[in-house]
């Protein structure tokens, strides 16, 4: 998420786990293809002619209409009075225009912009010509200046979407309300080629800019060779995204085949990346990260046990330490406390073990168990008790000799 946050609002980021490729209702390949359109955005640029101005008056009139019948009832008509810093101009309004202005909730003082194609209204805020009309004002209420020169004039509008939003608007009949559906399935190849055929048209016009996002897949020791291979032939493309892969797997086979590599990811495309190392959380940062977590989980915790629950973190894991705060906090209301101590952070300890305590469990009572793998080390143990048996045996017998010598 700070990843994608740091890239800002235009750049595509898009997210998936590599178990999803085999969940989905279709090929892997497809999925990898989506996943990939999704990361790479498209700028399109179009000049319309917009009439953008302060709003100086609105008069609506309102009469019954005559002659027609179908066309009997209440009829609406309107004129707007606009204005810029150089010009004003009076406009004569229809039943569509008067009923967008109301929507949008326009008057006197309103700055506005019209879309002479569509029509459609924007309001970018009030004149600061105006700013004194009222004492008080919203904390949402903006100002801007009273546009200047002409009325009518042409603006760059910027529309920014992602090559797998064109594909379904393409290849669907429903258009744009293909994207609400939720299920796309699979899409054509020719389709997709003509898509970017007009795309790099575009952009060789100076009508589009193409912006490579980022494609995040965790666990991707799920995917098996075949994808991989796809991977690996996709980053070759020039509109390939960035591609930042997650893993947390040492030496393992690769899924599939019989083959082992680092990371569970085949050389050849381990040697086109650029691996990060991770290293450790330190106990101060553990700390701070405890104290964030306690301030969004909204729990008042004491300084004993934040300190505790900080070496609970580092002796176990970040995550045990994170999920024994909600827990801590319930123990506490359940004594009517207002704060977490450390008697609550000991009493959910000693509750809910972590890994390692419930494997050293296991491992101690795996005879208890219906279903034991473990028959190397239940055969160790039988032997350990054998001998400690015979150990036992032997001293009782000592002990009954020293007996019978203290009697004589």
């Amino acid at each position: 998420m700070g990843l994608a946050q740091q890239l800002g609002e235009d750049t595509p980021f898009t997210t998936m786990s590599g178990s999803e490729v085999f969940s989905l209702e279709m090929s892997k390949t497809e999925a990898l293809t989506q996943a990939l359109r999704k990361s790479i955005g498209v700028q399109i640029l179009e000049e319309t002619e917009v009439m953008e101005g302060e709003v100086v008056e609105i008069q609506i009139d309102t009469a019954f209409a005559t002659g027609d019948k179908k066309k009997k009832g209440m009829e609406k008509k309107g004129r707007l009075t606009l204005c810029t810093t150089d010009m004003e101009t009076v406009y004569d309004l229809g039943t569509k225009m008067i009923d967008a202005l109301s929507k949008e909730k326009v008057t006197a003082g309103d700055v506005i912009t019209i879309d002479k194609a569509s029509g459609k209204i924007t309001k970018l805020g009030r004149s600061f010509s105006r700013s004194r009309d009222y004492d008080a004002m919203g904390s949402s209420t903006r100002f801007v200046q009273c546009p200047e020169g002409e009325l009518q004039k042409r603006k760059e509008v910027v529309h920014n979407v992602s090559l797998h939003e064109i594909d379904v608007i393409n290849s669907r009949q429903q258009g744009f309300l293909a994207l609400f559906a939720g299920d796309t399935g699979e899409i054509k190849s020719e389709v997709r080629e003509q898509i970017d055929a007009k795309v790099v048209e575009w952009r060789e016009e100076g009508r589009a800019k193409i912006i490579p996002g980022v494609l995040f897949i965790d666990e991707v020791h799920m995917l098996d060779m075949e994808c991989f291979s796809f991977l690996n032939r996709a980053l070759e493309s020039d509109m390939a995204p960035v591609l930042v892969i997650a893993t947390n797997r040492g030496i393992a086979k690769i899924r599939g085949t019989e083959y082992t590599s680092p990371h569970g990811v085949p050389l050849d495309l381990l040697d086109r990346l650029m691996i990060v190392s991770t290293e450790p959380y330190t106990l101060d940062e553990i700390r701070q990260i405890l104290s964030v977590r306690c301030e969004e989980e909204d729990v008042e915790m004491a300084d004993d046990a934040l300190e505790l629950l900080t070496r609970v973190g580092m002796e176990t894991s970040l995550r045990y330490a994170i999920h024994m705060i909600i827990t801590s906090s319930l123990a506490s209301e359940k004594r009517k406390s207002a704060q977490v101590e450390i008697e609550d952070v000991k009493r959910v300890y000693k509750l809910f073990v972590d890994v390692k305590r419930s494997t050293q469990y296991l491992m101690e009572y795996n005879k208890e168990y219906m279903y034991n793998e473990l028959d190397g080390g239940a055969e160790a143990g039988e032997a350990a008790a054998g001998e400690e048996q015979a150990g036992d045996a032997g001293a009782t017998g000592a002990d009954a000799k020293e007996d019978g010598a203290m009697e004589e």
